[in-house]
């Protein structure tokens, strides 16, 4: 199994928006420096997140370091410009030595409608065409397309050319089979959210993933699939991760009421049982993640990268005893195929 490290850079308050900022490229040379296979900045365009443009995050996450693989998490396609996206990624391939690997995403939140005027009626057709035109626009030197939400090109020319021919793209898969079939579609990898609910609805569309993978053609043995996780805290005994992790806990909760989403678990120990958030003792979390595995068959996982109200020392002490007594177990018992290499094809 392979491990990422994710951070939708919520931002709420408590540091400056400069501070929280330097706060997620330490987090990244940190998940270098303790073995996290890859980085992942997510993108959203509202409060109480400030990730509203991945690349130029991950660029500078590539200037300090140096073989982690740099992911998106997720690029809403729905909201950009295909052309523009591919030239602003395409860049960022060639700045970070080929490390790049995408999740694409519709995207969500009311604020979309208003920034982009992408409504719920035309997300799923916006994401499908701007991905049709992005793949090809990796793969092919001059590019004649038609389409219904932006200008057509004419044996059109985007530069620079990439490093990675072609770039990984992974699907973010949350609660609709339209990501799920357009992964299976084109042969992509699938990545469930896997963070709101309990298992079972992301069960169901990785189900469906591999149903319409075999659909479509591909060698079943081929399909790939990541998951996330909803939190992280181990400590030597359980006692110990819980006690330690129940005011975040309870503090994201009330982040959920402020903003009007729904409480899902009504306790960690809730949240623990049925949901995929990893509290425990070393033991407990490896038991965990194989209980995971055994339903969704996926090879990578995401953490959260930031400490979330945990303080630094307790944050890097959980990451540590992760990578000591955690992966490398996992890694073992789970295999997985290796990333691509950097500056190589996926």
């Amino acid at each position: 199994m392979k491990f990422l490290a994710i951070t939708l850079i919520v931002h709420d308050g408590r540091k400056s928006t400069n501070e929280r900022f330097r706060e997620v490229v330490s987090n990244a040379v940190l998940a270098e420096e303790l073995g996290f296979d890859g980085f992942g900045v997510g993108e959203r365009h509202e409060r109480p997140f400030i990730s509203s443009s991945p690349p130029v995050v991950l660029s500078h996450i590539a200037a300090r370091t140096s073989h982690i693989r740099l992911f998106t998490a997720v690029t809403t396609l729905s909201l950009l410009d295909p052309v523009r996206a591919y030239e602003d990624y395409a860049t960022l391939d060639h700045l970070s030595g080929g490390r790049l690997e995408l999740i694409i995403g519709k995207g969500n939140g009311a604020a979309q409608a208003q920034l982009f005027h992408v409504t719920a009626e035309d997300q799923w057709e916006r994401n499908r065409e701007s991905y049709e035109l992005f793949r090809r626009l990796w793969r092919e030197d001059k590019v004649t397309w038609e389409g219904r939400f932006r200008p057509s090109l004419t044996e059109a020319e985007t530069w620079p050319r990439p490093l990675q021919r072609p770039v990984r793209v992974w699907h973010g898969s949350a609660t609709s089979k339209e990501s799920v079939d357009l992964a299976a579609r084109f042969g992509d990898p699938l990545f469930s959210a896997n963070v709101t609910n309990p298992i079972e609805p992301y069960a169901e569309l990785i189900d469906h993933y591999r149903e319409r993978w075999a659909h479509y053609g591909h060698d079943p043995a081929e399909a790939l699939v990541g998951a996330g996780t909803a939190g992280y805290y181990a400590a030597k005994t359980s006692q110990e991760a819980v006690e330690t992790y129940r005011p975040i806990f309870e503090a994201r909760q009330e982040t959920f009421r402020r903003y009007g989403a729904p409480l899902v678990f009504h306790s960690l120990e809730d949240a623990i049982e049925r949901g995929s958030i990893l509290v425990g003792s070393p033991q407990q979390i490896i038991d965990k993640v194989h209980r995971y595995h055994d339903r969704f068959g996926h090879e990578v996982m995401h953490l959260h990268a930031d400490a979330d109200g945990l303080t630094d020392a307790q944050h890097r002490s959980a990451l540590e005893l992760f990578q000591s007594d955690i992966a490398p177990v996992l890694r073992k018992e789970i295999p997985s195929r290796p990333f691509p290499f950097p500056g190589g094809s996926s």
